[in-house]
């Protein structure tokens, strides 16, 4: 594992290339990864795992991105779970990340979490925003 550090109250660890941040289970209103479980939503990154409160799209707002745009000026692409089915973004939050220059693809949680594993395995620098599914 690799080192722990403080933001806002949560821990994060930062991942050493050996220790990617696989997402290892979804369902059940959260998410396992680095075989601890987390309730709810999950935003992660390169540099760690954080939660997220919406548990829909109608509740996403612009500062759910915040960690991407501030700790990871890397990500080239951003995976967007939209929970148990695909839905498209709410227009703002579109226009959002759009004019932050941030690539994104949006797709059922499920094929979120698996693609998020495949391009993370590719070496891909990515964040993916998992709404969670029950």
């Amino acid at each position: 594992m690799g080192q722990k550090y403080q933001s806002s109250g949560i821990t994060l660890e930062q991942q050493t290339s050996e220790d990617l941040l696989l997402i290892e289970g979804y369902g059940g209103g959260g998410f396992r990864l680095m075989g601890k479980k987390f309730e709810g939503g999950a935003l992660v990154l390169p540099t760690g795992v954080f939660p997220i409160k919406p548990t829909n799209l109608t509740e996403i707002a612009p500062s759910d991105f915040d960690p991407v745009f501030s700790l990871d000026k890397s990500i080239e692409l951003m995976l967007v779970g939209t929970g148990k089915t695909m839905q498209l973004l709410p227009k703002p939050i579109k226009e959002y990340l759009q004019e932050r220059g941030l690539s994104f693809d949006i797709m059922d949680t499920g094929a979120a979490a698996r693609t998020h594993n495949v391009l993370l395995m590719e070496g891909r620098q990515i964040a993916t925003f998992l709404i969670s599914i029950d």
